[in-house]
């Protein structure tokens, strides 16, 4: 897999921190973070490709069950990944513009060294009209590379 110079740039400090965090048994690979409305379309796509290439991640569909407070499960989420993933795309911009679930989330990721935003449908410089801080972490764009290219990428981030 190819990569360029922006993307070794983005990831280098990402695998450092992956690299410190060794896998455990109850520690996820990803956790990804998106928009509600993502959540059957580009949020899936992406975590089955990701799964496929055989890493582990944390996605709200599957892993907050009926009945179970969702901001407490995100936090157990969040603190149990390696790495966070933000699916930037035109709906997360929506919701960033107010406060929402992934506000919440986007802000524990940003507090780490451990975040890689997934720019799909939408651009960097449309983020940073929302997002500066967000837009200031480089990462991959799916009007760059197909969605199966990004998965491949994360999934050698990971990688041991």
């Amino acid at each position: 897999m190819a990569y360029t110079d922006a993307e070794v740039r983005a990831l280098t400090p990402v695998r450092a921190t992956v690299e410190r965090l060794a896998p455990q048994p109850e520690r996820r690979d990803f956790f990804l973070c998106h928009a509600w409305d993502d959540r059957a379309g580009a949020a899936k796509e992406l975590h089955d490709l990701l799964e496929a290439r055989r890493v582990s991640v944390w996605f709200s569909e599957k892993d907050v069950g009926l009945g179970t407070p969702l901001l407490s499960e995100i936090d157990k989420g969040l603190a149990k990944s390696r790495v966070g993933l933000v699916l930037v795309t035109p709906a997360l911009l929506q919701r960033l513009k107010g406060e929402s679930i992934a506000d919440k989330e986007l802000s524990v990721l940003l507090a780490r060294d451990q975040l890689v935003p997934i720019v799909h449908g939408t651009t960097y410089e449309a983020l940073r009209d929302i997002s500066p801080l967000l837009a200031s972490r480089t990462g991959l764009s799916t009007a760059e590379n197909p969605m199966a290219d990004v998965a491949t990428k994360l999934a050698e981030l990971v990688a041991p």
